[in-house]
């Protein structure tokens, strides 16, 4: 098999293009040749030593595939199914090797790209608007990156259930892909919170779904209604400062959150229902995911430095 390898915590050109051997399905496991691979943050993270990982290591979590070979005692999957994958480690590789409970059935209509660009995003947007803050029909709320992968699928979710969007973007070409993509009104991060409470009438907005962090966290807070909810779930800008508790009480009873996917799918029951609700959106062209740009395996670097620079928009893939 052939996978990114990680020896040293650093840049992008730490990661490297090794051959190794093909490690086989434990029982309980399965094997499965990696049509696509997704590229997000937490890989730049796991990479520059961010969220720390033993040394070394294949990065990426998320894919899609097909089944090669299954292990002892696996009933769920059979050789030659298509399945897909959120949290896999070592998905930057054309094989990966996992428990069985990590994958899920991937349905004829939904292409096996379509499914690994969309299973840790399109998870953490259903998550967002469905369980963080369910979004109610006329909410407003904001979208940060609303022209990313993430931001996106987001977008679309929020205003299938009735929502309006105001996506934050970084340039005129990201805001044409936001309206395109249905966002209400697309602005730019400088200022974004006092502009969020003219569009809303001074009343603030529902929620502010945020994974940029750092650079955008105090005029997200300012910007929430009463009660409303800052669902902090990444910091691509990097790591927020400590929060005076306070602040929460002066904005409003504002509530605080830093969700994670693997705390929204801890059963396969779970796991399963958003995955299965996801895929029905795609089947039903309710729920577009696009894909910016693919890159072959060896390319993982470029792919990095594109994320990091964010020069991207849509989805990111590595082919094998």
């Amino acid at each position: 098999m052939k996978a990114i390898v990680v020896e040293q915590t650093g840049g992008p050109g730490v990661m490297r293009l090794l051959e190794g051997e093909d490690p086989g399905p434990r029982p309980g496991q399965i094997a499965v040749r990696v049509a696509a691979a997704g590229v997000n943050f937490i890989d730049v993270y796991h990479r520059t030593g961010a969220y720390g990982l033993p040394l070394p290591f294949t990065p990426g979590l998320e894919g899609g595939g097909y089944v090669a070979a299954v292990g002892a005692g696996v009933t769920d999957f059979a050789v030659g199914d298509e399945v897909a994958w959120k949290s896999v480690p070592g998905s930057y590789a054309d094989l990966v090797v996992g428990d069985a409970a990590e994958f899920v059935p991937v349905p004829e209509k939904v292409a096996v790209e379509t499914a690994a660009a969309v299973m840790l995003q399109g998870l953490t947007a259903h998550y967002l608007c469905n369980t963080v803050y369910d979004v109610q029909e006329g909410d407003t709320v904001i979208v940060h990156a609303a022209a990313g992968g993430m931001g996106l699928l987001l977008t679309q979710m929020v205003k299938y259930k009735g929502g309006k969007v105001i996506g934050t973007v970084s340039t005129d070409a990201k805001a044409e892909l936001a309206r395109q993509n249905g966002a209400d009104h697309v602005l730019r991060y400088e200022g974004f919170g006092a502009k969020a409470r003219e569009i809303t009438g001074g009343e603030g907005v529902a929620a502010v779904y945020d994974g940029v962090g750092k650079t955008t966290f105090d005029d997200g807070l300012a910007s929430l209604r009463r009660r409303g909810v800052m669902a902090l779930f990444g910091q691509a800008s990097g790591p927020v400062p400590p929060v005076d508790p306070q602040a929460l009480h002066r904005g409003g009873s504002l509530v605080l959150t830093r969700p994670t996917l693997h705390d929204f799918t801890a059963t396969r029951e779970e796991y399963l229902w958003r995955a299965g609700e996801v895929f029905q959106m795609i089947e039903d062209d309710n729920l577009l995911v696009r894909v910016g740009e693919t890159f072959r395996l060896e390319e993982a670097p470029e792919a990095h430095q594109a994320l990091e620079g964010r020069k991207t928009t849509a989805k990111l893939l590595l082919i094998p």
